[in-house]
């Protein structure tokens, strides 16, 4: 029988720094704040090339929050992997091209 894998859901980060996660938090923030104005814009009819911009924008406020997670999750959890030895880091190296290739497009 085989070991039940941890759900996403039970898994933590490691190493988050109080400050980034703050940082983040804040930024998602207003990010929310953004999509509720996007909402209100195509409520009102506003027109289609301001939208899309708005929507832009947060595409764009999302992958900055993307970045500073990757960037904690190769600093810390991927390094942590690697050094736990050959399963470990070859599990890690599955994930991280699978986020890579999920991220990209």
């Amino acid at each position: 029988m085989t070991e039940p894998t941890a759900s996403p859901t039970n898994r933590h980060a490691a190493g988050v720094d109080a400050h980034i996660r703050d940082r983040n938090l804040k930024r998602l923030r207003r990010i929310e704040g953004q999509v509720r104005g996007i909402q209100r814009m195509v409520e009102e009819d506003r027109y289609c090339a301001d939208v899309m911009m708005q929507i832009s924008s947060v595409h764009e406020a999302l992958r900055s929050v993307a970045r500073e997670l990757m960037r904690n999750h190769l600093k810390h959890c991927a390094t942590a992997a690697v050094r736990e030895g050959d399963e470990a880091a070859e599990r890690m190296y599955d994930e991280l091209v699978d986020l890579m290739h999920k991220h990209m497009r």
